[in-house]
């Protein structure tokens, strides 16, 4: 048996679970899937030019659209135009149907960052059989960018900074030589690609380590019971969520917004990471 039929199979029955807690299915159903939390992050950064102490970067990961924009994405899309931030990444699983690509313009106008947004595939895309080339151009006219094995550099003043967006590793081809081409040597970099197992495969023998790397797909484990360990969708590696540090670079896992298999969470709720670089 796949581990990804036994993941579905275990939100399956966990789903089924809840329908008999008391008051179970209404909170994991009804109430946690909408809970959206900002979730503010320092991220110390020795070296870090004076121009880029502060710039915020937010997070998007893992909306999972699949009948126009759902109660959780539009409580996200309203705290991200509250937090205005410098930089969005939208890191994968925005939708999970071809018809939900006009969705993503009014999705992405509302979480757009003031400086650069930027975007790329997930194992979702593919499995909707969305092609990067089309998904392109749906970014686009939101405002947002696919980093597809590429890279944006960002002008802060006359200070600059790469962000790094790699293909989906489950489904697709991550190609960091080739992001990497035009990124200028020196300056700070943030990569992000969607499916964190990858994170294990990368080594500074190879590549310069990036500032951090932002990653989503787990969505935490959607589904949590305490003492039963989180049941993770193939990609995930070791990684369910937040911050790991013994690590290629520093990698922050988010939990995502939307749902997949089962439109419940429990102990899991959705989250917004909005990461602030500081100088050390």
């Amino acid at each position: 048996m796949s581990s990804q039929v036994s993941r579905r199979r275990f939100l399956a029955a966990a789903g089924v679970g809840l329908v008999g807690m008391s008051g179970g299915a209404g909170y994991a159903f009804g109430v946690e899937p909408r809970h959206v939390l900002m979730s503010p992050e320092e991220v110390p950064v020795p070296g870090l030019p004076p121009a880029l102490d502060g710039l915020r970067i937010l997070q998007v990961s893992d909306i999972h659209l699949y009948a126009g924009l759902h109660a959780p994405a539009r409580r996200a899309m309203a705290i991200a135009a509250e937090a205005a931030p410098d930089i969005t990444l939208l890191t994968g699983d925005l939708l999970e149907q071809q018809s939900q690509l006009p969705n993503l313009k009014p999705l992405i106008e509302a979480c757009r960052g003031r400086l650069a947004t930027v975007a790329v595939m997930g194992n979702w895309e593919y499995a909707a059989g969305v092609i990067p080339s089309r998904y392109a151009r749906a970014l686009e006219a939101g405002g947002a960018e696919l980093l597809y094995n590429a890279a944006r550099v960002v002008s802060v003043g006359d200070t600059r900074l790469a962000l790094v967006g790699l293909d989906d590793p489950r489904a697709g081809y991550p190609r960091p030589d080739k992001a990497l081409a035009d990124v200028p040597a020196g300056i700070p970099t943030v990569w992000t690609y969607h499916a964190p197992g990858y994170t294990d495969d990368l080594s500074p023998d190879r590549y310069p380590p990036p500032t951090f790397i932002a990653a989503g797909h787990t969505h935490g484990g959607q589904i949590r019971f305490p003492l039963v360990p989180p049941v993770l969708p193939p990609g995930s590696g070791r990684f369910v969520a937040g911050w790991y540090r013994d690590t290629f670079a520093p990698l922050y896992v988010s939990r995502g917004i939307g749902t997949t298999a089962v439109r419940a969470r429990f102990l899991c709720p959705p989250e917004l990471p909005l990461f602030t670089l500081r100088r050390t």
